[in-house]
């Protein structure tokens, strides 16, 4: 088990809820913070994963690496935006989502070319 990645899923299932719950009851534009939840929501199960099972491969903790901070970059971003009317900084929400993108290939490729079975 690798604490890290197990730990950035918990944050990411926190922040997922909480999203979920802001969308639904408070927020102004419950479309931004749904989308926060959907991508928290879906992403902490994989780090979840990768931390109990992926210890002994290098590449797929740098799969989860990718995906915590594409995760955390593009909900920031889009919180900041419901809750001050900021941004983290120009372009954060796409580059989090092409950094997602690039955890979800390299997880892919690390399945493609594992040496286990």
């Amino acid at each position: 088990m690798n604490r890290a990645e197990t730990f950035a899923a918990g944050l990411l299932g926190i922040s997922g809820v909480a999203a979920a719950a802001v969308s639904a009851h408070a927020g102004a534009d419950p479309r931004l913070m749904g989308a926060v939840a959907l991508v928290c929501l879906t992403h902490a199960p994989a780090l979840l994963a990768i931390g109990l099972f992926g210890k002994a491969q290098p590449v797929l903790r740098l799969a989860g690496l990718l995906l915590f901070i594409g995760a955390a970059l593009f909900g920031s971003d889009l919180a900041l935006r419901e809750f001050g009317e900021a941004r983290l900084f120009p372009m954060a929400a796409p580059a989090g989502g092409v950094t997602m993108m690039a955890g979800w290939l390299v997880a892919g490729l690390a399945g493609l070319f594992s040496r286990k079975a």
